[in-house]
């Protein structure tokens, strides 16, 4: 199943000429989602091509316009284009966000907004994976999100199935690949005589705004892709803990306490957007496997 990440706006809170603001638009399956949705964020879908047919859920980490202004134009195309399903929306202090929908009169647009608030731990279940919301550390309330994938079934073990079962090749091979029982020889054969151990899903994880968190950690244990924000380099960590954001650096050990497989910078302040060279090395000293996000770069989560 196709994960693919496509970062739509890169910046930090100002945008730049290379940055547009922050969002990220993620298909996974059949699903299309968008995390943040920052200014402008409807025509960086246009360039990008993505489309707003499937988009049914919204994840705003939190309410700084620079993270969600871009959804009252976005919410006004979609009726536009005579949408008539209905749209989720998730994000801290969603009261607001929903009075905020009242007063430009979004109950009269051609479609149904559910606008829902999640805490540290809850989450929204789909069929093969659950968007967790995890506690984050910026001046405002705020919350990250982690994508988790379900345990995939094992792999289809032939030899097993033909020479200990005496099942021949054929389709009740994909039967049981699929995890259905079969009868073969008046014997019920089950999914697990055929298959091998659970396999692990993937596992992306996106702060939002943040300080380096043990909660952030915890979340992106072993995560396949971390996405972090790496606002200022360490030598401005004194104005990045007073405005609630992280280094280069920190967002580095981050990724190296976690463990995870791949770290992406992002929120690049308007310092480095010609020259994200010094966020690069400075995250590189700590965790190799390192680079900095730019406007529709698009990375495929892969299995391991």
């Amino acid at each position: 199943m196709l994960l693919k990440i496509t970062f739509l706006g890169t910046s930090g809170t100002i945008p730049s000429v290379e940055r547009n603001s922050p969002a990220i638009f993620v298909q996974f399956g059949g699903h299309r989602f968008l995390f943040d949705c920052g200014e402008g964020t409807q025509r960086q879908m246009m360039i990008a091509k993505v489309g707003f047919r499937n988009l049914d859920n919204i994840f705003i980490t939190h309410l700084h316009t620079d993270h969600f202004i871009g959804l009252f134009g976005l919410l006004e195309t979609m009726s536009l284009n005579e949408r008539t399903k209905p749209l989720n929306i998730f994000a801290p202090k969603a009261k607001v966000l929903k009075a905020l929908f009242d007063v430009f009169g979004y109950d009269g647009l051609s479609y149904p907004i559910n606008v829902r608030e999640l805490k540290d731990g809850e989450e929204v279940k789909f069929d093969d994976f659950r968007v967790v919301a995890f506690k984050t550390q910026h001046i405002v309330q705020s919350v990250g999100y982690a994508i988790i994938e379900n345990e995939r079934r094992g792999k289809f073990n032939r030899e097993k199935a033909e020479k200990e079962l005496g099942i021949p090749p054929g389709p009740l091979y994909a039967k049981l690949a699929r995890g259905e029982s079969i009868v073969w020889n008046g014997k019920l054969i089950t999914p697990e005589m055929v298959l091998g151990e659970k396999r692990k899903g993937r596992k992306v994880v996106y702060t939002g705004d943040t300080r380096p968190t043990e909660r952030t950690i915890e979340v992106a244990r072993n995560a396949d892709l971390l996405i972090h924000d790496a606002s200022f380099r360490e030598e401005l960590k004194d104005w990045a803990i007073e405005s609630g954001h992280s280094t280069a650096k920190e967002a580095a050990e981050v990724a190296k306490a976690a463990g995870v497989k791949k770290l992406v910078l992002t929120h690049i302040s308007t310092r480095y957007s010609k020259d994200v060279s010094p966020l690069l090395e400075e995250a590189k000293e700590i965790f190799k496997n390192t680079i900095v996000a730019e406007d529709f770069l698009s990375l495929e989560v892969k299995y391991g």
